[in-house]
Order: C-alpha cells, then sequence, then structure tokens
C-alpha cells in the first residue's frame, strides 16, 4: 500500500523539508541532473563543486552530515567526502 502524504496539497517552498535525492558521482566534467539545495555527506572530507553561479570552490574537512550549499556540479578532482548525496 502507498505511503500516505498528509501533506500532497501544499507547496513545496525553499525552506521545506528536501524532496528529493540521488547518489552523486563526483565528476570533472558533468553537472548534476538538479541543483542541489543540500549536499548529505556519509563520510567527512574535502569536497570540490562548481556553485550554481558557476564558482568553483573545495569546501574542506566537510563533516559528515547536511550542507546546505546550492551545487550544480561535485568534481571528482579534490573531493574525498564519500557516500554523497544531491538533494532538492
Amino acid at each position: 500500500m502507498p505511503a500516505i502524504d498528509d501533506f500532497a496539497t501544499l507547496s513545496a517552498s525553499p525552506e521545506g523539508p528536501i524532496q528529493h535525492a540521488a547518489t552523486v558521482a563526483p565528476s570533472d566534467t558533468n553537472d548534476l541532473a538538479h541543483v542541489t539545495r543540500a549536499l548529505y555527506l556519509g563520510a567527512a572530507g574535502d569536497v570540490a563543486v562548481q556553485m550554481k553561479d558557476g564558482t568553483a570552490v573545495t569546501f574542506v574537512g566537510m563533516g559528515a552530515g547536511w550542507h546546505p550549499v546550492r551545487v550544480a556540479r561535485v568534481m571528482a578532482t579534490g573531493t574525498t567526502a564519500s557516500d554523497i548525496l544531491g538533494c532538492w
């Protein structure tokens, strides 16, 4: 039986909980299918990204857990964190 969604009639908001998540395969050439609202890291490390605005940065020493960042790409080069989910 499908799960009941008591909030199905409400519109999504940027402050609301995420509704989608996908495993991130870091790539130096491929953008994510969706710009994220957050990244979830299963294991801590550095995360090299291209931000939504195109700026390339490396977040050094990010802890495991949730990070509210809007990224278009997670780079393979420079990323040591693992078990990454892109959430939107």
